[in-house]
């Protein structure tokens, strides 16, 4: 396998072999490059028009860090319509790993051989073979996952792909010559993500950056990629804190009295934090339509959010609130501000009942340091969850390519999570966007925690959770318990289980909760508990799962994680499912069981040494 650079500057000349409009690798761009300089920490390329093209390399112990950086030391402006962030050649596999996501359905494996792509050679090698996938807008994790992974089952050798990319972005798996595939990708480029960028003389650009591994397994690689993650975690939330959003009990409709309820059955209970969801600001005309208003709904919140807030923490707990403050909604105020707003072609975009705010704007970035940062202040909040409900598309207006408008105004909204958490340093700064529609590194890294889904009461929940750890770290991913008191036994089972995939996060109607109930679930509580450092530290080392449905899962699945000599074992049952094997326990000690896993739609989980 060898690191390389692609490129395609507007005037060179595109690629033969019937590629044009499939891919813009492999053209005059990349070809007339000259390599002028190679180390083990970068590869220095050149063109004859004193364009500089350099691939940095940081080896690390299990992965390695690439990024490209153009620099145009001409005498002529110039134009990238594609950057490679990461470009290999020479890989012999022949199997293809990619992670499909949707709204409450994220992370789905799918595996599909080099024949089912349909990316053998031609016969006389002319033709070029192109598999391109990616995604377009602002919610980087939609369709698919920026990860990949290729695998050579001959030599159980695995090439794995993580790219921080918060905007559109492309992966390209391409053949040609010989039985190897090339693999590139980075920034979606002219043709796929509307990006183009101009470069003046001694400019330079750098491409977002990405993180590859290689292993024997997919659990290893996908392991590998996950701790090169460094995400900026509060020291408030080093402990893996239990938290309760309250969005399942009240449904975007919280006042001071229920926030009171609910505060009066949980200061005994051992939870961390207590979110404040959607709902509390606006004039009562529903949270959705009246996002961008971030004045307090005195008629919910008489004396104002502080005294919802100090109440919180009265009762032993962090108080949490919730902003989407990217977005304006149809019946705020500043739905027609269009000054402010996002245009594409000179029109403000509208997405259903949706705006957006120019995060680069100086009077965007001031408004919202009154509306967002001020309040988190002066009402004393230690945890904001920062929603994010609909996605800008293939880009915005503001630079010479929609997709570069789009790239620089998410870097605006990055910089402003910095700003929150310089201002307020010990923050719990939730990354939330619908679920999991931006559970992308750069976003993970900037955060202390991350809402896993929206798939708050499905039976897929644990399908969903275990996902994530090929992904992010599961000490980010926040699993939501939404408790009824209609909940058998069984399902608290099922639900308090599936948390130990991540961070528990409790929801629901749980004054309504009898004795036995809370016993259960303080039960389950304990456990997490005792498991916190496996779920932390550990490793997936299995994750087996038998279903192909996420609405109607059929079959079992079973998910150890190891730490040290420890383990955490997590099984559960779905429809028309098979008794779990328990080979896992014969020659270890059991530590603490919780759970009962006898038909279908149940769960158990072990702590083992």
């Amino acid at each position: 396998m060898e690191y390389y650079v692609e490129m395609k500057l507007r005037k060179d000349a595109h690629n033969g072999g019937f590629s044009n409009g499939l891919t813009l690798c492999g053209g005059e761009s990349t070809r007339g490059l000259e390599k002028i300089q190679v180390e083990d920490s970068k590869i220095v390329y050149k063109n004859n028009t004193n364009h500089y093209v350099t691939l940095n390399m940081v080896h690390n112990k299990d992965t390695v860090e690439v990024s490209t950086l153009f620099e145009n030391k001409g005498t002529e402006g110039t134009t990238l319509e594609m950057l490679s962030s990461f470009a290999l050649q020479g890989i012999k596999a022949d199997k293809i790993h990619r992670l499909q996501s949707f709204w409450s359905a994220e992370g789905k494996l799918r595996t599909e051989t080099i024949e089912e792509l349909h990316l053998e050679p031609s016969w006389n090698r002319c033709g070029m073979r192109v598999e391109k996938f990616g995604n377009l807008g602002s919610m980087p994790v939609r369709k698919y996952f920026p990860f990949i992974a290729l695998e050579n089952s001959e030599t159980h050798e695995f090439t794995a792909v993580q790219l921080y990319s918060p905007y559109s972005w492309q992966i390209e798996i391409l053949c040609k010559e010989d039985e190897t595939l090339s693999l590139v990708g980075g920034i979606a480029d002219r043709d796929f993500g509307h990006w183009f960028k101009h470069i003046a003389p001694g400019e330079t650009f750098t491409t977002p950056k990405t993180v590859i591994a290689r292993g024997n397994s997919l659990y290893e690689v996908c392991d590998k990629l996950v701790k090169a993650q460094r995400p900026d975690i509060s020291e408030l939330d080093q402990d893996m804190g239990i938290m309760f959003n309250e969005y399942c009990t009240t449904w975007g409709n919280p006042t001071l009295e229920n926030i009171k309820k609910i505060c009066n059955q949980l200061k005994d209970k051992a939870v961390k934090y207590l979110v404040i969801d959607s709902g509390w600001y606006g004039k009562n005309e529903g949270w959705w339509a009246s996002i961008g208003d971030w004045d307090i709904n005195y008629e919910k919140f008489p004396g104002g959010l502080k005294k919802a807030a100090d109440y919180i923490r009265e009762c032993g707990m962090i108080p949490g609130l919730w902003f989407e403050f990217e977005s304006v909604g149809r019946l705020s105020k500043h739905w027609d501000n269009s000054e402010h707003l996002l245009k594409k072609d000179g029109v403000v975009l509208t997405v259903g009942d949706k705006r957006f705010w120019d995060m680069s704007d100086p009077w965007v970035k001031e408004y919202l340091n009154k509306s967002v940062i001020q309040t988190l202040k002066e009402c004393g909040f230690g945890y904001i969850k920062i929603d994010y409900n609909d996605t800008i598309g293939i880009g915005c207006d503001g630079a010479e390519s929609l997709g570069e408008g789009l790239r620089q105004r998410i870097l605006s909204t990055q910089e402003f999570f910095r700003k929150i958490k310089a201002e307020i340093p010990d923050i719990v700064i939730e990354n939330c966007s619908s679920g999991g529609h931006r559970l992308e590194p750069s976003m993970m890294e900037l955060v202390s925690q991350a809402s896993f889904s929206d798939a708050h009461e499905t039976t897929a929940i644990p399908i969903i959770a275990a996902n994530m750890h090929r992904v992010i770290q599961p000490s980010q991913s926040q699993i939501w318990a939404v408790m009824r008191g209609s909940d058998s036994n069984q399902r608290i089972y099922y639900s308090i289980i599936s948390t130990f995939f991540g961070r528990m996060c409790l929801s629901g109607d749980i004054y309504d909760l009898s004795e036995e109930q809370w016993n259960l679930i303080e039960e389950g509580m304990e456990f997490y508990k005792e498991a916190a450092d496996i779920i932390k530290y550990g490793k997936t080392i299995l994750c087996e799962n038998s279903t192909k449905s996420y609405n109607n899962p059929q079959g079992e699945q079973l998910v150890i994680r190891e730490y040290g000599k420890k383990q955490l074992v997590i099984a559960h049952r779905f429809e028309n499912s098979k008794e779990i094997s328990l080979d896992f326990l014969e020659n270890r000690e059991l530590i603490k069981e919780y759970g009962v896993i006898d038909c279908d739609f149940t769960a158990k989980a072990w702590l083992i040494g």
